[in-house]
């Protein structure tokens, strides 16, 4: 079996290069820009797609203080040597990422910006014994360096290095800024948002009008439109997950991700790792989640056995599926029921959101599913002719975001339901009135939001979370007689049990015969026999579920 070197969390590509790790070649992505006549590119991606790898590597390219050509030496790009000659370590490069911007409170967040421009301008220390700068830049220059600077000059930092460099170097800058859109999110989050964009606009005044600028790379995940970051910036292009100009080299293809299983000697995990990993439709790309073949693939060399896992599951950015749930009307229940069940929704999708206003409407939230990279585009036969304008067919890209979906609205129903007035309903249980109890789980039922398609395990859960912190114990799947009981709720103080056996039918007719074959079963495998020493009222409920709609009856 081949080991390779897996970069799980590496986006340095000199690290990755010099350090021996499997790298798949993106370099392509280096011609596409430099043959664009784009002044500014803007390439919005969902998190964890490979944007800052890619931006290192345009870095280590361009970057006339390097001598990179022993990184690229194999890559698709050193064999355009006439690109190379002209381009490879020939400019001025400054490279930001905004990623690690972050804060409870703005001037926390300013901080973190303010440590990251210092750092930045460490990386350029070599201008300070520079003749083409005067004693005020270099004056200027240190403040930001030390971390001394006013706001002002912090907004207008990236303006001034830019300026800096072409003086020093005789030739225009390239500028890569990296996640630019990640402190407008914090700070939305957090509730400093109008302070953050008036920083950031400030930054970004780099991007206008600067006759420093040789051209400018930008990478975030949405596409802020309103605010007014990019306007007034020349020869503007943007370039979504809804186009097919540079999909490619964000995320991996087909073709990358099964050599990649060759080298590795795991071909055979080929088909779980599209089911968990692929789906995703940018342009006119299926395209896999990079972070995830990795990390899966790392854990297949310590494991070979391993099953495939989310890597998706404990990151802040799930928060996003948890605010939408809590925003759900019965519109987006019956759309979020139906993409869990492996289907596809018609939605209206604008990529020209902001952050402030993503909560202001139903189609802002479905935009941002698909924006972050929670739902995508779904290949049916379907011509894009027949859509209405604006529309989109959307879908859960993958098993791993399916499970992300469940388990957060696992969550979600578990914490709702303790806040539901259950009185009526259990007081209906102790009393054995089983019509009491229909009516009231049923109601209930309404409210939730079912996923695994109205199975069996779906209801099991139904009920455990309705019993759950209303001041009795609880058993799931418990054992006793011949047989295994859904759920048991015992009230010990008062000396009494119940017992439920839950049936589901895929007919509404058949409702009342599950639930007699419900009750059959209690019978038969004598779920009661065991409390009878200890409890004085025993009560065995048979329930059947037929979608959103139940029935109970009681061993009599």
């Amino acid at each position: 079996m081949s080991k390779l070197s897996i970069p799980v969390g590496i986006s340095n590509f000199e690290k990755i290069r010099n350090g021996g790790f499997y790298y798949i070649d993106k370099t392509g992505l280096i011609a596409e820009l430099v043959r664009s006549s784009a002044e500014v590119t803007l390439i919005t991606r969902p998190r964890r797609f490979g944007k800052t790898l890619g931006m290192s590597m345009l870095e280590s390219f361009f970057d006339i203080r390097k001598d990179s050509k022993k990184l690229f030496d194999g890559l698709e790009i050193s064999h355009q040597k006439n690109l190379c000659e002209k381009w490879m370590n020939q400019w001025p490069v400054v490279f930001l990422s905004l990623k690690n911007v972050d804060g409870i409170h703005f001037s926390d967040a300013y901080q973190q910006l303010v440590y990251e421009i210092s750092l930045l301008y460490q990386q350029h220390d070599n201008l300070l014994k520079s003749t083409a700068l005067s004693d005020r830049d270099k004056f200027l220059f240190k403040q930001l360096q030390e971390r001394q600077a006013g706001k002002t000059d912090i907004m207008r930092s990236l303006q001034f290095l830019t300026r800096l460099l072409e003086q020093h170097y005789g030739k225009k800058v390239i500028l890569l800024i990296d996640e630019y859109d990640v402190p407008i999110a914090k700070a939305n989050s957090h509730g400093y948002y109008n302070e953050m964009m008036d920083v950031i606009k400030g930054l970004m005044q780099a991007l206008k009008d600067n006759p420093s600028l040789h051209f400018a790379v930008i990478t975030g995940c949405l596409k802020i439109a309103k605010e007014s970051i990019f306007t007034g910036t020349n020869n503007f292009v943007s370039d979504t997950i809804t186009n097919s100009r540079l999909n490619e080299y964000f995320g991996f293809v087909q073709h990358e991700v099964d050599q990649l299983l060759l080298s590795a000697d795991f071909t055979d995990k080929a088909s779980a790792m599209k089911e968990w990993y692929d789906g995703y439709h940018f342009g006119t790309f299926d395209v896999y989640c990079p972070w995830d073949v990795m990390n899966y693939l790392l854990e297949l060399q310590r494991n070979p056995q391993a099953s495939p896992v989310s890597y998706w599951k404990n990151t802040s950015d799930n928060a996003i599926i948890r605010s939408f749930i809590d925003y759900a009307g019965s519109s987006i229940t019956k759309k979020l029921e139906t993409l869990m069940a492996g289907g596809s929704i018609l939605q209206r999708v604008d990529e020209n959101l902001t952050y402030d206003y993503l909560h202001s409407s139903e189609d802002n939230l479905w935009s941002l599913l698909y924006l972050t990279g929670y739902l995508t585009k779904a290949q049916t036969t379907m011509d894009t002719d027949e859509l209405p304008p604006g529309m989109m067919e959307l879908k859960i890209p993958n098993a791993e975001i399916k499970e992300i979906f469940e388990t957060t609205v696992v969550r979600w129903f578990d914490e709702s339901a303790k806040t539901w007035n259950r009185k009526t309903l259990f007081d209906a249980i102790w009393s054995g009135d089983c019509d009491r109890i229909t009516q009231e789980l049923t109601a209930l039922l309404r409210r939730t939001i079912s996923y695994h398609d109205y199975r069996e395990d779906f209801y099991h859960a139904f009920l455990a979370g309705i019993f759950t912190g209303a001041g009795y114990m609880v058993d799931s799947n418990k054992e006793h007689g011949e047989g295994r009981s859904d759920v048991v709720l015992y009230d010990s103080i008062n000396g009494r049990v119940a017992v439920f056996e839950a049936k589901y039918t895929k007919a509404l007719e058949n409702l009342s015969s599950a639930c007699d074959s419900a009750l059959q079963q209690m019978n038969e495998k004598m779920y009661a026999k065991e409390y009878e020493d200890d409890y004085d009222q025993i009560f065995c409920y048979g329930i059947s579920f037929f979608k959103k709609r139940c029935l109970v009856k009681k061993v009599l």
